[in-house]
């Protein structure tokens, strides 16, 4: 019973919320056409100013990745997690994961499609992938579309809380797994 109210729930929330702003527009005689379009004006602006910032990204991406680096820190840091039952798979994940979402979904699909869905390793990389941020690319977009350029305490923050999001899915996969 309460699984087919959540579906119905999940297939007409977001048609209700559009239906909502467009009738509320009309109620309050926005002209909505125009507003929208000038929206996506500033959209397309907005792209276009962040794209250095996300050529940048793809190329560091591209050079951690051809450059072995991230497996050498991986194996590196294997005899340490090992301590905390954290499979030698899942070290990609911790250090790809603030880099890129996809890289970090990329590694992600080739432990499940290596491991198993029920394998501990793609258990805990799925809590990690979900506990996590793509801090630089946050940074790099919406810093970047805002013309922020001292970026230096919030990449901390934003470093920190992905460590703690990493060792908070370590400490529950390790409880509930």
């Amino acid at each position: 019973m309460f699984q087919s109210i959540m579906n119905i729930i999940s297939l007409w929330a977001l048609p209700a919320i559009l239906l909502l702003i467009l009738t509320m527009g009309l109620c309050k005689k926005v002209p909505l056409y125009e507003t929208f379009t000038d929206g996506a004006k500033d959209g397309f602006k907005v792209a276009v100013n962040i794209i250095p910032y996300l050529v940048a990204i793809i190329v560091a991406i591209s050079m951690f990745r051809a450059s072995g680096i991230i497996e050498m820190i991986g194996t590196a840091l294997q005899p340490l997690l090992a301590h905390f039952n954290v499979p030698a798979d899942t070290i990609p994940i911790m250090l790809v994961r603030s880099l890129s979402g996809s890289a970090a979904l990329g590694v992600f699909s080739d432990i499940a499609n290596n491991l198993g869905p029920d394998d501990y390793a793609t258990k805990l990389a799925a809590v990690m992938v979900g506990s996590s941020e793509t801090t630089f690319y946050v940074l790099a977009v919406y810093f970047g579309a805002v013309g922020i350029s001292k970026l230096r305490y919030a990449l901390i923050v934003g470093l920190l809380a992905d460590f703690i999001g990493i060792v908070a899915a370590i400490s529950v996969c390790n409880m509930m797994f």
